[in-house]
């Protein structure tokens, strides 16, 4: 076959109409090709992706390059930075001879260029505006999945979030939790679960257990409020770039189920807040998930079917999601068919292991006329395979790239500089500070210490409770016989403070007591 044919069919294969994110030129028998430009539509973004290959292979440069290019198109991005050098985002680059070198290759007009960002750390451990989630938002699912609880244990979880849901018990910090459970456990709360199955004091045990382990490691700033709201993460600069959201995760590394769930929190999140928009001139948000194979590793099926569900869901909501990891084998195969878009960096095959990944991530590739295991194993730094969805939807053919070098700074910016950008932002006073409000502790502490008085007795604290709200507030107990004691199981429970699902409802700022797909609680925005 002439050369000239299989370059040419490739070629044509990017040669996209409307707006398109330019990845880099057509690599061929190692020679780059600057004519032949390998590109991924704009609206094909929403589509998802994955973005793989061994350490040092380029992978953190191919997502900076990509998330630049979304800004500059108006689209707002999220990118979890595990290692902390992708804060250099938000400041030109610094012209050299490698640049230099990498943009005549590739036939890019490469201009040093910073993009807005916004920096956050979970539970402001870190550089960055504090990412906080409250417990009940969180949900049991992804809760269970953080604390490496069992199926039946993450089952028994659900039922105390059930309970506290109904109940009124508003779960914001890890010590509400606790508080749920050990009362659940407790002789007066134990028959409270007994018509939805029960608590078994073990279950009840390990819970207890798990969680003052976890908040031995520091975690308890992470849940709590102020919550953050997920649309912050949907913003545009004044001048129409997206605003490039990075989540700080250095500090947390040695907690790594902790991170990659919480990334999933936020995804979830979005999931049950956005409207549906279908196929889009342009997506709303591309989210970048960050070691992905953490998320995935001793995963319940009921947390990985959720994983598929939302994923295959959240297209039509305008998100695109790209998973970040060494392999493929990393992703679950249900999720890794919702990839329309690969960007393959070179793997290492020093290993009987690491060769059947290899054969098994050529599997994964329409045909072609590379060998792709010899063409994975030989690839450069800044090199990968690429195969993308095409304005129609169709997959575009298997294209060995040189990737363009990124515009703005290929490492981190000075701290100093990175903590006056986060305090100059006007999200910074919104959740810096954290928040301690009344919620399940406070109110089970003080119906135990007051049982004649009851948590019905204290000062109201929102203004828009409604009337019939405090009419409830005020009845007495059912009646009962003379002799009989209230427990402290019924005084609490009957109270005003525990009447229904509204009360609820008015006291979580709006939030409406349905669980998703995670058991996360959604909010009215």
């Amino acid at each position: 076959m002439n050369a000239s044919e299989p370059i040419a069919k490739i070629a044509a294969g990017y040669a996209f109409s409307g707006p398109a994110l330019d990845l880099g030129a057509l690599l061929w028998e190692g020679q780059c090709l600057p004519d032949a430009q390998v590109r991924v539509p704009l609206p094909m973004l929403n589509r998802h992706g994955l973005v793989a290959g061994a350490t040092g292979t380029g992978k953190t440069k191919t997502l900076q390059l990509v998330a630049e290019q979304l800004s500059a198109q108006g689209v707002p991005v999220f990118l979890a930075d595990v290692k902390g050098d992708l804060s250099g985002i938000s400041a030109p680059g610094a012209p050299g001879d490698r640049i230099r070198t990498r943009s005549a290759e590739v036939g890019q007009d490469w201009t040093a260029s910073a993009f807005p960002a916004e920096f956050y750390a979970l539970g402001g451990l870190g550089h960055g505006i504090p990412v906080r989630a409250t417990v009940t938002s969180f949900g049991p699912v992804l809760l269970s999945k953080v604390l490496g609880l069992n199926r039946t244990q993450e089952q028994s979880l659900g039922l105390v979030f059930h309970y506290a849901d109904r109940k009124g018990l508003e779960l914001y910090d890890l010590k509400d939790l606790r508080a749920v459970v050990a009362f659940l456990a407790s002789d007066e709360g134990r028959p409270e679960l007994k018509a939805l199955g029960g608590l078994s004091p073990a279950t009840a045990g390990v819970i207890l257990r798990t969680l003052t382990a976890f908040e031995a490691q520091g975690t308890s700033g992470f849940f709590g409020e102020p919550e953050f709201r997920t649309t912050e993460l949907l913003r545009t600069a004044a001048d129409g770039r997206g605003v490039v959201s990075v989540l700080e995760l250095p500090a947390v590394q040695d907690r790594p189920q902790l991170f990659s769930t919480f990334l999933m929190w936020l995804l979830a999140d979005l999931f049950h807040d956005l409207p549906e928009v279908g196929d889009a001139e342009k997506p709303k948000l591309v989210f970048f998930f960050d070691e992905a194979h953490l998320l995935f590793h001793d995963a319940s099926k009921a947390f990985l079917d959720a994983v598929t569900q939302t994923v295959r869901l959240i297209r039509s909501k305008g998100v695109g999601v790209f998973f970040v990891t060494q392999t493929p084998k990393d992703v679950p195969s249900d999720v890794l068919a919702q990839l329309g878009n690969r960007v393959q960096h070179a793997l290492r095959a020093f290993t009987p292991e690491d060769q059947k990944a290899l054969r098994a991530t050529v599997q994964t590739f329409p045909r072609s006329p590379y060998d792709l295991e010899e063409l994975l194993t030989g690839l450069g730094t800044g090199e990968a395979v690429v195969t993308v969805l095409s304005e129609n939807g169709a997959p575009t053919p298997v294209a060995a790239t040189r990737l363009r070098a990124p515009e703005s700074l290929m490492g981190p910016v000075d701290p100093g500089v990175l903590d006056g950008a986060v305090k100059a932002s006007p999200l910074y006073e919104r959740y810096a500070q954290a928040v301690d409000r009344e919620s399940a502790y406070e109110k089970l502490t003080a119906a135990a210490a007051h049982p004649g008085a009851g948590p019905a007795d204290a000062p109201a604290t929102e203004p828009e409770r409604q009337p019939e709200r405090r009419e409830k507030r005020a009845e007495k107990p059912s009646q009962r016989a003379a002799h009989e004691e209230p427990s402290v199981v019924e005084q609490v429970v009957s109270s005003g403070m525990f009447k229904s699902l509204a009360r609820s409802v008015g006291t979580q700022l709006g939030r409406e007591i349905t669980r998703s797909l995670f058991g996360t609680a959604r909010r009215r925005r």
